[in-house]
């Protein structure tokens, strides 16, 4: 144990908290030594050439303040996954790493139409990546760590492509894929430009997310839960453009909701919020976590999940995050507990399931670490 607690908890007993992770993509965390590896491979060229410089430079990159400026880094992750084999280590990799951090559930996020430049089918990206997927489960479960980990399908939004993702999707729902998504720039290419696709999806019961209100504001995120039907929110922090904040005649903190936000707290509809990543993106106001919406949204009870987004380009990880929060935002052990559990809910699988993994890994987990505080 290290002394550096803050309401009782350590770094330690943060990373062991049972966590959940819904918005963690795929090609946003690489390894810094796996890229160097497999540019070596493919002969890509990388702007630097040792794993600690590699790692500041993605994180430095991506420190920019611009969604735009961020998304760039991920070319060269992109490019050193165009292999069966790159994509299953990749895979194995991410799911040993999340074990590590305490996450038992965890969906990976990524656009199997960008990982077709040596001659892959989009089929057989998905096989691979379930491979790796497998067998990173199998080793950590070897190694006494229980995950469940599930892909998430994107098409990107300015390719175009959105149908034939979306039957990719539906087509291995049984075989590892959980959910779909769109993603990429997220101003001119709303869900209504296919609108097609959401009935399709509905038609066929399956699970949708979409990034909305990181880079586009209340407009973005409206179409992502009327136009796109969407079961959770990925980002939504500037759900807070619909909530006028100020204090009664008391002095004390008021805030009145518009309608939309009205709409998104009364269906808690998950927020996938990502603070470390908004941060360096913009894609809120705030300069700190500890003035990042995050905290506002969950006390006015927004159903608020909390996610890494790239763990590579952030250089975060959930205990990373949880311990920014606690230091810089006062959350305590209850509060982590409440975007865990509400992560739990918001998981792309069965209610019975759902459950299970509250009732059983995550309760458990917290009432061992809440044991210690005593």
């Amino acid at each position: 144990m290290t002394d550096d607690r803050i309401h009782g908890l350590s770094p330690e007993l943060i990373a062991a908290l049972p966590k959940v992770l819904l918005h963690d993509h795929l090609d946003g965390g690489l390894r810094p030594q796996t890229v160097l590896e497999l540019a070596d491979a493919v002969g890509h060229r990388l702007p630097v050439d040792d794993a600690e410089g590699l790692g500041d430079w993605f994180q430095q990159a991506a420190d920019s303040g611009s969604l735009v400026r961020y998304l760039e880094t991920f070319d060269h992750t992109i490019a050193v996954m165009q292999t069966a084999d790159a994509l299953a280590r990749v895979a194995k990799e991410a799911v040993l790493d999340l074990a590590a951090d305490g996450v038992v559930y965890a969906e990976q996020r990524w656009a199997p139409e960008q990982h077709l430049a040596r001659g892959l089918s989009l089929e057989a990206t998905v096989e691979a990546v379930q491979a790796g997927i497998d067998e990173g489960v199998a080793q950590a479960a070897a190694e006494g760590r229980v995950i469940r980990v599930g892909q998430l399908v994107t098409a990107m939004r300015h390719a175009d492509r959105w149908q034939e993702i979306a039957e990719l999707a539906v087509a291995y729902r049984d075989r590892g894929v959980v959910g779909f998504d769109i993603a990429g720039a997220e101003d001119g290419f709303p869900p209504d430009r296919h609108a097609q696709i959401w009935r399709y999806l509905a038609e066929h019961d399956f699970p949708v997310t979409i990034h909305a209100g990181e880079a586009a504001g209340v407009d973005s995120i409206a179409q992502a839960v009327h136009v796109g039907q969407a079961d959770r929110i990925g980002h939504g922090v500037r759900i807070v453009e619909d909530i006028e904040f100020g204090r009664d005649e008391d002095g004390s903190p008021l805030a009145t909701l518009g309608s939309l936000a009205h709409w998104v707290r009364d269906h808690q509809i998950p927020l996938e919020v990502c603070p470390v990543s908004n941060l360096q993106t913009s894609a809120t106001s705030a300069t700190s976590v500890a003035d990042h919406p995050i905290t506002r949204l969950k006390e006015l009870d927004f159903a608020v999940t909390l996610n890494t987004d790239n763990r590579l380009m952030s250089r975060t990880s959930m205990s990373h995050e949880m311990r920014l929060l606690v230091a810089e935002a006062g959350w305590t052990i209850d509060d982590l507990a409440d975007v865990t559990i509400a992560a739990a809910w918001g998981a792309f699988m069965h209610h019975d399931e759902r459950r299970a993994l509250i009732e059983q890994t995550i309760v458990p987990g917290y009432q061992k670490i809440e044991g210690a505080l005593l």
